[in-house]
């Protein structure tokens, strides 16, 4: 289901694509600083995360997200008044995938920590047997502990993640696999040419940076921008400086609005 914050005399809408092992319930803040400021946002779960319905963890195709994806924007779009994607780490990839294969018409991109680039993934045997089981059982769960300390410096945070009943401790193999599938997609695919802002954290704990910065230079865009935040762990909306990255963000969605 979807949650909307509306603004007063909104400007624009931004759609809010979390990332994987949250879900939209997570970016109640931003929403909120993004209506004071005069835009609307709508925000939701996708496919096996938070409320959504089905198996949590898993899903059958990464297109499940494009397709969810698309029906936010084309929600977003009924409102008459241009409209922004910012997705966070995976939902920064659903984005870039998206994008890539409908050209949705956004007035701007805006990924934060994008999924192109994983750290720590899993070693080489189970790789192997990963590749078996996406055949034999792709709905298997397996264990990913959510450790909220790597993912942001926000000791208040961190308090709320602990007890948040929402956030994945399980994903199947077949989400494994097509999580990597789509990294190697977006890596081939060409973006439109849409205004794309990407702000990656410094100190990233989860995504290689050099994975971003790559996939930024290759992309033939007639305007883009790449901003790093040095010392920034991976949710560079919920760290301590954040009122930095959000005056960053607003100033780009200003500039395109």
């Amino acid at each position: 289901m979807l949650k909307e914050y509306i603004a007063a005399s909104p400007k624009a809408v931004i759609v809010i694509v979390h990332g994987a092992f949250e879900h939209g319930g997570r970016y109640k803040t931003l929403a909120e600083n993004f209506r004071a400021d005069g835009y609307s946002v709508v925000v939701g779960d996708l496919p096996g995360q938070g409320d959504e319905k089905g198996k949590r963890g898993h899903i059958r195709h990464f297109q499940q997200y494009i397709d969810t994806i698309e029906g936010w924007v084309t929600y977003a779009k009924d409102a008459d008044l241009p409209v922004f994607l910012l997705g966070h780490s995976m939902g920064g990839l659903a984005v870039i995938r998206t994008m890539q294969d409908m050209a949705l018409p956004v007035q701007g991109v805006i990924l934060s920590s994008p999924a192109l680039g994983i750290k720590n993934g899993a070693g080489k045997p189970l790789e192997a047997v990963s590749k078996v089981l996406d055949r034999v059982s792709p709905s298997m769960l397996v264990s990913y502990p959510y450790n909220p300390e790597i993912v942001t410096r926000n000791e208040e945070v961190w308090k709320m993640d602990r007890n948040d009943e929402k956030i994945l401790d399980h994903v199947s193999v077949r989400w494994y696999k097509e999580f990597q599938r789509a990294i190697r997609k977006a890596h081939v695919k060409a973006m439109p040419d849409v205004p794309l802002l990407l702000m990656q954290a410094g100190d990233d704990k989860m995504v290689n940076l050099k994975d971003s910065k790559g996939w930024f230079n290759t992309q033939d865009l007639t305007e883009k921008a790449y901003k790093e935040w040095p010392g920034l762990y991976h949710e560079i909306f919920n760290e301590p400086e954040n009122d930095q990255v959000y005056r960053y963000t607003i100033n780009f969605i200003e500039l395109h609005c």
